[in-house]
């Protein structure tokens, strides 16, 4: 990269020429490794490591990190070094790191956003503030790009103005990398995620459920309606679909003889892109022999309960103006009967017609290929799901909309299926799974009905699958968790690309 690139900013030809002279001077402007002993929350936060009566008693310290602001004052200075865990004050002696390396290397190569490491004690200044005090001073990396760092300005009425911050939304998931760095309480959140799924684990693990990994590349897919990814095998010569949900996988390992199965999986879905919608996405499946969806709503409760108060110390999260609490037990309204309250009709017992011609009356957007299964999902999702603040289910949906589901034990038409709404969206959805593979052939056999009726959303049909259940397969509970939705809630984020490193974003 040469420093006469027109491409390149005034800032980037400078850094790139500092980078040059740092090579001249035969320091790497990247070395291989540094010993890091301490961060700086450990300093920060341990009073035994200030100074003692002298330098020499007191205890070491290595720390590493980028450089993020600079006060030159002669023979010494201060500087921030921002590491993994936060922000700490160095303080810099000509005397004690050296001519060369403070004159030279420190105050006219060093930018901020370069990596240094510094080994030194601790101490407090004079203003009370904990400063390590560098005796050794080594270069761990130079930047060539300057970071987005705001910048404060007093105005002529006296006010402090931030100028040049990173907030574009946009450009935040773009560069993730960057907005980690410039707005660091941003890693508080994927930490609270990542604390969440190591919970939520724990939880299935202590109930003896195994975790598996099942095929992400599938030959048919199935186990949700929604449009797939599609790819292709070379040497097979085949056709290949990104898995939309790990179900079907899952449930054969039932058949195989577990008694619970689960699996955190990353699934794809051919759709738009929304505040709730992202088309890579997380998900856990759990599958559990010999219970069925009464149980799995126990379960569910039980364990989100508990994973929010080991998070939060409370089973209140604050989730944008809601405060939301995921106390047991949750509401539990069946979906007829949710539809009703919102809307005044009752759908129980209605045609595919009839429904339709509601559905008109309430001004919902009809498609053509909407079945009678669609048009309740429309207006489910229309008058009811968004007024579901609290965690609640809503159960008992009807056959149309839930192929997978086992038949209602004492209300025809409808399926045990219950779908877990929270913060006016779906987090999770659970079946007494349908094992009668007599009826499940008919199911799939209805879907490609829809599918050449026009939904492209509709599920397809999978010998495979079938053959497993021929074989047998025990009563069985099953859901699936949006962990991203979840996230969003108990981390109070306004889109599911806030608690996603790396989004979905159209090409720049």
């Amino acid at each position: 990269m040469a420093n006469s690139d027109a491409s390149l900013s005034e800032q980037q030809q400078v850094r790139l020429e500092k980078l040059n002279q740092l090579r001249e001077l035969n320091i790497n402007p990247y070395p291989y490794n540094f010993d890091v002993t301490h961060y700086s929350t450990e300093i920060l936060d341990n009073a035994a490591l200030l100074s003692g009566d002298s330098d020499e008693q007191s205890p070491k310290v290595s720390i590493a990190g980028r450089v993020m602001t600079r006060r030159i004052m002669g023979k010494a200075s201060f500087f921030t070094l921002q590491d993994s865990k936060g922000i700490i004050q160095v303080y810099i002696r000509r005397d004690d790191v050296g001519v060369e390396t403070y004159n030279t290397l420190f105050k006219r190569l060093v930018d901020i956003g370069d990596f240094v490491g510094i080994k030194g004690f601790v101490f407090k200044t004079r203003t009370g503030e904990i400063t390590v005090h560098a005796e050794e001073f080594e270069f761990l990396g130079k930047t060539v790009r300057p970071l987005p760092t705001p910048k404060e300005v007093e105005n002529d009425d006296g006010e402090i103005v931030t100028y040049s911050a990173f907030t574009d939304k946009e450009l935040r998931y773009r560069q993730r990398y960057i907005d980690l760095v410039v707005n660091p309480e941003v890693k508080e959140t994927f930490i609270k995620r990542t604390k969440m799924v190591q919970a939520m684990r724990e939880f299935m693990n202590r109930r003896g459920y195994l975790e598996v990994e099942t095929p992400v590349l599938q030959p048919v897919y199935g186990g949700a309606a929604a449009r797939p990814f599609v790819t292709h095998h070379n040497a097979l010569d085949m056709k290949l679909y990104l898995r939309i949900a790990n179900e079907l996988y899952l449930k054969r390992l039932i058949v195989g003889g577990f008694d619970g199965v689960y699996e955190f999986s990353k699934d794809f879905r051919n759709e738009g892109l929304s505040r709730f919608h992202n088309p890579e996405f997380t998900q856990v499946e759990l599958y559990v022999a010999y219970k069925d969806y009464h149980w799995m709503m126990d379960f569910m409760e039980e364990m989100i309960e508990n994973v929010v108060l080991e998070l939060n110390g409370s089973t209140i999260v604050q989730t944008g103006e809601h405060k939301i609490d995921f106390k047991r037990p949750w509401q539990r309204i069946p979906m007829y009967e949710a539809i009703q309250n919102e809307t005044g009709y009752d759908l129980n017992g209605k045609t595919e017609d009839e429904i339709r011609t509601i559905a008109k009356k309430l001004h919902i957007e009809i498609e053509e290929g909407m079945g009678k299964g669609k048009l309740i999902d429309e207006l489910f999702g229309e008058f009811v799901e968004p007024n579901l603040i609290q965690p609640t289910f809503i159960t008992d949906y009807p056959v149309e909309m839930s192929p997978l589901a086992k038949v209602h034990r004492s209300k025809e038409g409808l399926v045990e299926r219950f779908e877990a709404i929270c913060n006016g969206k779906e987090i999770a959805n659970a079946f007494s799974e349908l094992n009668d593979p007599v009826d499940q052939r008919r199911r799939f056999e209805d879907q490609a009905r829809l599918r050449s009726e026009g939904d492209e959303e509709a599920m397809t049909l999978d010998e495979d699958f079938l053959r497993a259940i021929e074989y047998g397969m025990p009563p069985t509970a099953g859901i699936g968790i949006g962990i991203d939705r979840l996230a969003m809630i108990i981390t109070n984020s306004e889109s599911i690309r806030d608690v996603l490193f790396f989004p979905l974003m159209r090409p720049e």
